[in-house]
């Protein structure tokens, strides 16, 4: 039973601190799509999704008027594509691609994640033809989202498919440099890739889930930092209760938004991620939580360590406050949409070399992260594969979300609008990988994943 008292202080926390839920994202299972002919498997699947969420935004809107949450978007995942089409008699999976964004914009929902292939390992044939078709995929459509595991601490890493996706992201780039090579926002390089994650560009519905289930993604980056204001200049132990409180009140306020969810779709509720995805707008960023903290600006000496209290205290928060807290619960830490993180960027202060060393604590990995467009596909694959091999031997998931930002250069910057912000393009270490990266085959998994 919810108190009086929880309702006014959320109350409090959307008037004042931005407190919202960013995303209700609608899982649904494709496996049953199956069939040879490639257009009766886009009939199929447009029909299931359809059929599934043509009520999603709909209810989330009545949600967040009747409960006074602002409800930001609604989106669908779906089983990856390269699963799901393995049976496809064909060599592109773009009119694909194509059927999802029909369907996303029959639903109204802003994205749909799934054209996604798992290659920690080794590549299907389905696998192939997904991959090669990312580049043109994501040029054609404006909803749908791609990504790639290439990664696990018990598999290892497929250097291989690194490689290759240094060259996709080249290639996505080209494709859509007409509008600041935006596809690459649209994809991300996993390791460890989690199967109920409600955020884009990496979301899929993963084989192990229901047939069909809501996830919620709850954001409150804002709360956080207005929570630290009432603390200035106490001790740690102070800071961290302070985080885990406010963590705590924000994942109640999403457990209330999906449970609601769940009963007016008809759908078994998945899990709450709780995980503090800034805004470019001011009062919603990460980056103010680190000034809050102490640090002049983030990327200061410091920043890894309050990312670290950041990150395990959202954790202790959420699971407090209900029993499903999954996805990748914690700190994102993008760039280009956290004013505060890209000013950091622009002066200086942060580096992807510093990004890097932060992404060993916080929940995700590189993120919108702008470069030169002249970067190399073996740097790029370079730096995916430095972000996995984080990932893969501390059994956490990391990602890779760059964006090789063709005609541009250190100094430039890139306007993506939206949630998606602006970043100015940062520097890359240009002493050359290639040798290394054109090695080729697998990264056996490291000897702590052995376990069983």
């Amino acid at each position: 039973m919810i108190s009086r008292m929880e309702i006014q202080e959320t109350n409090k926390m959307i008037k004042e601190s931005k407190l919202d839920v960013r995303t209700i994202t609608m899982g649904i299972s494709l496996m049953d799509c199956a069939d040879p002919d490639i257009n009766k498997f886009n009939e199929n699947i447009y029909n299931k999704i359809v059929k599934y969420a043509k009520n999603l935004v709909a209810v989330g809107e009545e949600i967040a008027k009747e409960f006074g949450v602002p409800v930001v978007n609604k989106r669908i995942s779906v089983t990856p594509i390269a699963i799901a089409a393995s049976g496809c008699k064909t060599d592109s999976y773009v009119s694909i691609a194509k059927t999802l964004d029909r369907a996303a914009k029959e639903c109204g929902v802003n994205f749909i994640g799934g054209f996604s292939a798992l290659v920690q390992k080794g590549y299907t044939n389905s696998d192939k033809i997904l991959i090669s078709s990312i580049p043109e995929a994501l040029k054609v459509t404006e909803r749908v989202c791609a990504s790639v595991n290439v990664g696990t601490s018990k598999n290892g890493m497929n250097m291989d498919a690194i490689k290759t996706m240094g060259e996709i992201i080249k290639e996505t780039a080209e494709l859509t440099k007409d509008i600041g090579s935006l596809g690459c926002a649209k994809l991300v390089v996993f390791c460890n890739a989690v199967e109920d994650n409600p955020f884009m560009a990496g979301a899929f519905h993963g084989v192990g889930e229901a047939e069909c289930i809501i996830n919620v993604g709850v954001s409150g980056p804002g709360v956080v930092k207005r929570a630290l204001e009432e603390v200035r200049g106490k001790d740690f132990e102070t800071l961290c209760e302070t985080v885990k409180k406010a963590a705590f009140k924000i994942t109640r306020v999403g457990q209330i938004v999906a449970q609601e969810a769940s009963k007016r779709l008809n759908v078994p509720f998945g899990i709450i991620d709780l995980s503090l995805a800034p805004t470019p707008a001011v009062g919603d960023s990460i980056g103010e939580i680190f000034q809050e903290m102490g640090l002049e600006q983030p990327g200061a000496p410091g920043t890894t360590a309050a990312l670290a209290i950041l990150n395990d205290n959202v954790k202790k928060g959420g699971v407090m406050a209900s029993s499903y807290v999954g996805g990748l619960s914690g700190a994102f830490i993008p760039v280009s949409e956290d004013h505060a993180m890209i000013e950091a960027a622009r002066i200086g202060a942060l580096t992807i070399e510093k990004l890097e060393a932060m992404t060993c604590v916080c929940s995700v990995g590189l993120d919108m992260v702008a470069i030169p467009g002249k970067t190399s596909a073996e740097t790029i694959s370079g730096i995916i594969a430095d972000e996995s091999a984080i990932g893969m031997v501390n059994n956490k998931t990391t990602a890779v979300r760059i964006i090789p930002v063709v005609g541009k250069d250190v100094g430039d910057t890139v306007e993506f609008g939206g949630l998606l912000g602006w970043a100015p393009i940062m520097a890359v270490n240009n002493y050359s990988c290639k040798d290394f990266i054109h090695r080729g085959g697998r990264i056996p998994a490291p000897i702590h994943s052995f376990k069983n």
